[in-house]
């Protein structure tokens, strides 16, 4: 496969949702989030839909598969009432990722070895309705061989222990777990599999991961809601895709040296 150049941002809004659901009522407004975050330079828009829809609501998803430009990538746990309400709307792509009721935010990434036969009727179902399935997978070479013989077209790799490393000044310890998602993404790649990666990057972190050369897009989120308290939404983003290019940027031109 060829190295995609241009890195794409994906912008999640859950977060947006989950300051409206704390008071209850319309504001803000997730959808008009997803408006901004196109405007800034978002090439698609992420939302969760919880079983105890504790932030996006089925209304969100309805209106974003209405309302937005950009495609939708719709994250999903794999149940019967999850695969009912995305065949309803058949977003662009969706993203199967674990769900735990208790848990705060997703905390690690899909067994999809171990749940292959599970898993084999949704990414057969949604693919053959034409939605573009994705696997939430830690960076793992047997994960990755998983998802190609389950016929998934993409994997989201998670970072999520990559950041938390590297939050905590762990350089020598993050710095592994980056060449961990680099080799997972390089050999995701070579088997034909189009390699995504996310979870709890901001500024200081994304470099590394936006510098990976075979990944072709980041999705990102709660980061970027909470700087939007301090700077606005559209200028986070905006500094995010900054950080992304140059990252990327200053990696290509290392490799034609």
């Amino acid at each position: 496969m060829t190295k995609p150049r241009y890195l794409r941002l994906g912008i999640n809004i859950d977060h947006v949702a989950t300051i409206r659901n704390a008071r209850g009522g319309r504001f803000p407004d997730p959808v008009r989030a997803a408006h901004v975050a196109e405007q800034a330079g978002a090439d698609g828009i992420t939302a969760h839909l919880r079983e105890d829809r504790r932030h996006i609501s089925d209304d969100d998803i309805a209106r974003l598969t209405r309302e937005i430009s950009k495609p939708l990538n719709l994250e999903m746990a794999a149940t019967q009432e999850m695969l009912d309400i995305a065949l309803a709307h058949l977003p662009h792509a969706c993203c199967i990722v674990p769900e735990k009721r208790e848990e705060r935010t997703t905390e690690g990434g899909l067994d999809v070895a171990a749940n292959f036969e599970r898993l084999q009727p949704f990414v057969r179902q949604l693919s053959q309705a034409g939605s573009r399935v994705s696997l939430f997978i830690e960076p793992d070479t047997a994960q990755l061989d998983a998802a190609v013989a389950l016929g998934a077209p993409v994997v989201e790799l998670h970072t999520g222990h990559y950041c938390e490393l590297a939050l905590a000044g762990d350089a020598q310890a993050a710095a592994c777990e980056a060449a961990r998602i680099a080799a997972a993404s390089a050999h995701g790649a070579a088997t034909g599999l189009e390699v995504h990666a996310g979870h709890g990057l901001t500024f200081d972190t994304v470099g590394p991961i936006a510098a990976i050369s075979e990944l072709a897009e980041l999705n990102i989120g709660h980061f970027l809601i909470g700087e939007a308290i301090f700077t606005g939404l559209e200028a986070a983003i905006r500094k995010m895709r900054n950080v992304m290019d140059r990252a990327r940027a200053k990696a290509a031109a290392a490799e034609t040296v």
